[in-house]
């Protein structure tokens, strides 16, 4: 019995690591051949035209990525403007207002909204949030604006989820100590509780970042796929994710064209690195003190 299992503990245990391994070859991998494709723009491209130029015309060798840098930027912080304050003050509620009962439907809404696919989200905008803001404010109807607001609610589940467990875990004696020297509910809660919490709420924030800016399918149907600097709110423009769907079907490979492609997806992959590097860093920041 005892060898039984021993055997089976070391079994296990060399399992773990082998798919420890092969998870990080294959992020390896990524990052060689995506990386390897997209520096080779740089053998026909001049790096600061690539990021800096606005001028994206692939047949006349304009090869400028500043407007989808720009474009994915600004609507993946019209997303968090919008949809951080929102899922923070639901977090608040579900942690230290709602009722049990209101709490678990409140949880099981918010699990709902992870499930849906993107394209559902884009066909909702383009049905629903393009008339309205044509009507509201003029022009396309298309754009950052709305393509913000599609993101901002694909992000609340995960800036609720994770602000709500970061402020149900800050200790008891915390929340008990202010409430017993004559703070209200919500100096408790402003004071107390969030403050103590603030780290793994940045860190949710983050991940939600990270989220809206790698997002593609809902946003390609609503920003307008249009290869030009930001020029309203409310005018087509486009992101990275969307001008890669867009165009890299129609490419040659090797070709200079497909390769900026490569280059703004290796951009994308960096920037998903970079932020799971800061949300340790903020996780642990939270642990030390």
């Amino acid at each position: 019995m005892l060898n039984r299992a021993y055997v089976s503990d070391k079994a296990a245990r060399y399992l773990l690591w082998a798919s420890a391994a092969a998870v990080t070859l294959t992020i390896v991998a990524i990052l060689i051949f995506v990386g390897k494709e997209g520096l080779l723009t740089f053998a026909d491209v001049n790096p600061f035209a690539f990021f800096f130029s606005p001028e994206w015309d692939p047949p006349q060798g304009h090869f400028g990525a500043l407007p989808f840098f720009v474009g994915s930027i600004t609507a993946t912080l019209i997303a968090l403007l919008l949809g951080g304050p929102l899922g923070l003050a639901c977090a608040i509620f579900m942690a230290k207002v709602s009722p049990g009962w209101m709490r678990s439907v409140m949880r099981q809404a918010s699990n709902l909204f992870v499930g849906i696919p993107s394209v559902v989200y884009g066909y909702i905008g383009m049905t629903v949030l393009v008339p309205w803001s044509r009507e509201t404010f003029g022009g396309q109807g298309v754009g950052v604006l709305v393509a913000g607001m599609i993101l901002a609610v694909m992000i609340l589940p995960t800036i609720t989820t994770v602000a709500e467990d970061a402020i149900r875990d800050v200790p008891g004696p915390l929340e008990e100590g202010a409430l017993g020297l004559g703070a209200t509910r919500w100096q408790t809660i402003w004071g107390v509780l969030l403050p103590a919490a603030r780290p793994r709420i940045l860190a949710g924030v983050i991940l939600a970042f990270a989220r809206a800016f790698g997002e593609t399918t809902a946003v390609q149907m609503v920003i307008g796929n249009a290869p030009r600097l930001v020029p309203g709110l409310t005018s087509g423009t486009s992101t990275l994710t969307s001008q890669i769907i867009m165009e890299m079907g129609q490419t040659p490979p090797g070709s200079p064209w497909n390769r900026a492609l490569f280059m703004m997806a290796f951009g994308l992959v960096v920037n998903s690195m970079l932020m799971i590097l800061l949300v340790r860093w903020v996780s642990n920041r939270g642990v030390a003190k």
